[in-house]
């Protein structure tokens, strides 16, 4: 017997039993998704975000009028907008540049790497431990396989206080290496450890090596990022076409999790928005923009 045989015999004997048992007809085509709804409903109920609102709701309620109440009900309201995902991917979609195909990007010869993307906080020999920002070197890796860059140039130090002793760069110019990708198209600045610092000691690095910096060269950085590294790289001289990967927002969606359900993620949206406002401002008032 056919394995698509035994799977008709097994729904038919399923379908049989159902229909034998009191439940209305109903509910026997709609078990699947009722339970799946039901389980989603009870993991919302446990989320811990979930419980610290129920509680601070239930404390609000609780509490008599003071203005320690309406600070919490401050407190509250501010918890419930900045965990809405909703609120949270408008946000990101209205900052965010737009993606680009691949097509759109034009052959050069150097694609420039800001690193960021690695865990320099677990130790391991044989491997690199990537972060939320993989897509950087992901997608720098994809536009080398493509021909649309013949090198790729990752800038990008040991940041603050790692517990790793080896530079970001390093980390990822070794996982380039395992993909087969020859090391003479690798290229590593291992000093900066801020934006302003990848654009100013990529210039001094290319210099160094003799490498034309009258040239156009591939940004890739994370799309929330681009804005600042691109004035970052405009402001030190270096001419650049960006390609925003990594995209902390999606496309719209209009269920019920998305629009209600408060989400951690949300409130990881709003703190890399908010950090990279501030970063923008600051690099404006020291002239590094």
């Amino acid at each position: 017997m056919h394995f698509w045989e035994v799977k008709i015999l097994c729904q038919g004997i399923l379908l049989k039993d159902s229909e034998s048992t009191t439940f209305p007809k109903f509910l026997v085509s709609t078990q699947a998704p009722m339970f799946f709804y039901f389980s989603q409903f009870l993991s919302f109920l446990a989320m811990p975000l979930t419980l610290v609102l129920l509680l601070l709701v239930t404390a609000f309620i609780f509490t008599p009028k003071s203005r320690g109440r309406k600070i919490l009900g401050i407190g509250i309201l501010l918890l419930v907008f900045f965990s809405n995902l909703f609120l949270s991917n408008l946000a990101l979609l209205a900052w965010e540049p737009p993606y680009k195909s691949f097509n759109e990007i034009p052959n050069r010869e150097i694609g420039i790497v800001l690193t960021g993307v690695t865990n320099l906080n677990k130790t391991a020999t044989d491997r690199t431990f990537f972060g939320k920002g993989a897509d950087r070197i992901t997608q720098a890796l994809q536009l080398y396989r493509m021909g649309k860059i013949k090198k790729i140039l990752i800038t990008g130090g040991q940041g603050l206080n790692p517990t790793n002793t080896s530079s970001e760069a390093e980390l990822l110019k070794r996982f380039l290496i395992m993909t087969g990708m020859p090391e003479t198209d690798i290229l590593i600045e291992e000093k900066s450890v801020n934006t302003r610092e990848n654009a100013v000691f990529t210039k001094e690095f290319l210099k160094k090596n003799g490498i034309a910096i009258d040239q156009e060269f591939v940004l890739i950085t994370s799309a929330f990022h681009m804005p600042r590294s691109k004035k970052c790289f405009d402001k030190v001289g270096l001419k650049t076409i960006p390609f925003p990967v990594d995209y902390y927002s999606h496309d719209l969606k209009y269920d019920l999790p998305e629009l209600l359900y408060p989400r951690p993620e949300a409130l990881v949206n709003w703190q890399v928005l908010v950090k990279e406002w501030i970063g923008l401002v600051v690099y404006q008032l020291a002239g590094y923009n």
